[in-house]
């Protein structure tokens, strides 16, 4: 839970921070920070030997993919109430279980089919694309966050091919960690708008922040149960809808509260099968 609020306040400094940078540079500064301190301790923790990637291709479609999902992300929050985007990312699951069957060879039986359909129901009824004036969600936004939870799902299906295929985790998540630097690096000169002291901070505490949320969910994962832990990273849409209304006044309709609900019902759903798949063996 205190990862799904670190997360969420990750967020909100990048919604914060939007008005006045782009996003491939929070990017690029938010991989920055978390790269300097993770690449000793995975050195450390797996050695030089271990980190040598096996399928560089694999690595290179990861790096793609990963990055745009987090790219359309961070776009997402300047352009979208902080809670539409969250939900919108608890879409990845769903998209992931579709990708699957012809990706990875799945079989999805028909509780999954029932929640994968609700879940873009739930979609639609958020968006409302029928809606006009002040009710109606920017469209354009919209397509360009949930093409990015497309290209996420696709991120975590080549992670997983590339577990299937012997490549270790310490290399997958070091790479990925360069690879999204450098290329953030590359993409933002530009773009680039040279920080003030307070923007600076702003900038580096997103990426500690983003740290020691990943360092939290990483533990939790860890010491506790994943059938356990799970569920409650939907937390994050409590905290970003609270912070949605005390910061800039974002007060959801009737209709997005019933989407957000929809939506996290169908992952959870997705979820319990899942864990329920994994037990039969």
């Amino acid at each position: 839970m205190a990862a799904s609020g670190l997360y969420t306040v990750s967020a909100a400094l990048v919604k914060a921070l939007a008005t006045g940078y782009p996003a491939v540079e929070m990017m690029f500064f938010r991989s920055l920070v978390v790269g300097v301190v993770m690449l000793p301790i995975q050195l450390r923790a797996h050695g030089v030997q271990a980190l040598r990637p096996k399928k560089p291709m694999g690595h290179v479609w990861r790096l793609i993919f990963g990055f745009i999902g987090m790219l359309t992300a961070y776009y997402g929050y300047s352009a979208l109430p902080l809670a539409t985007n969250t939900a919108l990312g608890f879409c990845m699951p769903l998209f992931l279980t579709i990708l699957s069957v012809p990706l990875l060879g799945e079989r999805v039986g028909w509780q999954r089919v029932v929640a994968v359909l609700a879940g873009l129901f739930g979609v639609v009824l958020m968006v409302r694309p029928w809606a006009a004036g002040a009710d109606a969600l920017p469209l354009v936004p919209v397509l360009i966050v949930m093409s990015g939870v497309v290209t996420w799902a696709l991120a975590m299906i080549s992670i997983r091919r590339m577990g299937e295929q012997g490549e270790s985790n310490g290399a997958i998540v070091m790479w990925f960690g360069i690879g999204s630097t450098v290329l953030a690096g590359l993409l933002c000169l530009p773009v680039w708008v040279t920080p003030d002291w307070i923007g600076l901070a702003g900038l580096i505490t997103v990426g500690l922040v983003t740290l020691v949320a990943q360092l939290l969910m990483t533990e939790a994962y860890r010491i506790g149960e994943t059938t356990l832990v799970a569920p409650f990273e939907y937390g994050a849409i409590i905290y970003s809808t609270l912070l949605g209304l005390l910061i800039w006044q974002e007060v959801p309709g009737m209709w997005s509260f019933v989407g957000i609900a929809i939506i996290i019902a169908a992952g959870l759903m997705v979820w319990h099968q899942e864990v329920r798949g994994k037990a039969k063996p």
